[in-house]
């Protein structure tokens, strides 16, 4: 009989792994995931990130645009996108704008002029929660504008979504 302790490290796992399959099924879509990611805030890395999106989106892909900076989501502002995405059966149905679907922090922010101070399992579930619940539909490209650093915010979205490539901006 597994004590109270294994019971619950048990179920840990199981609603990790269920999460995990969400999110693999949710992004199952795309075929390729590009990272945009910086050792510090302040350099451009939101500017690239966007430019690359849009750049596709102009060549005749289908491009997203995950902004998991979750301190400091400046891709909607960058973009001039006033629009909210749609919350339809649990599931975010991304703004779209210059042909590339966008799902930000920033659109669930109440006010965007506070910044948003969260703790690590606060950051974790709201980036999981974007990953599970997006519905990009199929894509060619996600860009995925990583929050600076090495702190938990980028590393939970490296270990939840496993890209195909990085741009490091410096």
């Amino acid at each position: 009989m597994p004590t109270p302790q294994e019971t619950a490290r048990l179920e840990q796992i199981k609603r990790t792994w269920q999460q995990k399959r969400q999110i693999t099924d949710r992004l199952g879509k795309i075929k390729t995931k590009i990272g945009v990611y910086s050792g510090k805030g302040g350099v451009g890395k939101t500017t690239v990130a966007v430019n690359l999106a849009v750049t596709l989106a102009n060549m005749g892909s289908s491009v997203g645009l995950l902004d998991v900076d979750i301190d400091c989501p400046n891709v909607a502002k960058v973009m001039g996108i006033t629009d909210k995405p749609e919350y339809v059966d649990e599931q975010i149905i991304p703004t779209e704008k210059y042909g590339v679907k966008v799902v930000s922090m920033a659109f669930f922010q109440e006010n965007p002029e506070e910044a948003i101070i969260w703790r690590g399992p606060m950051i974790h579930n709201a980036i999981s929660q974007f990953l599970q619940q997006t519905d990009w539909g199929e894509l060619d490209y996600l860009v995925v504008d990583l929050p600076p650093g090495t702190s938990d915010s980028p590393l939970t979205v490296m270990q939840n979504l496993p890209m195909d490539g990085f741009v490091v901006v410096s």
